[in-house]
């Protein structure tokens, strides 16, 4: 079973930067992974991910320009670079991974995904 923690969460200024980290434990080998996020009161959002293990990411449409999502494969771990962060930003987010498929038809749908980490808050304040 993989568990995923996410952390690096924070309160940051309009404009400002912050990085995310996911690190994967409970199995070896590459996994898809991906990054949602949660505001209050709104459903859960696709951020970043890849539809094939080392693919080109794909950007949710409100953050393409200003996240970059990377790796480091010998930590199994997943970052997510943010940056010109705004106040609709602010959200718990969340990594996700598919522990089973080396593919996904629907990368940004949260359904693809049967692992989840807890969640780190990010807040934007101006």
């Amino acid at each position: 079973q993989v568990q995923l923690v996410e952390s690096g969460g924070g309160l940051v200024q309009v404009g400002g930067s912050l990085r995310l980290s996911c690190t994967a434990s409970g199995r070896t080998g590459s996994l898809l992974m991906a990054w949602f996020r949660q505001a209050p009161g709104k459903e859960r959002e696709f951020v970043a991910g890849t539809q094939w293990i080392n693919d080109r990411p794909i950007y949710g449409e409100s953050v393409k320009g200003r996240f970059t999502i990377s790796k480091d494969n010998a930590e199994n771990t997943r970052y997510l670079q943010m940056n010109s962060l705004n106040a609709e930003d602010t959200a718990v987010y969340f990594c996700a991974a598919n522990s089973v498929r080396t593919y996904l038809e629907r990368p940004t749908e949260a359904r693809s995904y049967d692992a989840w980490g807890q969640g780190t808050q990010v807040t934007v304040s101006s």
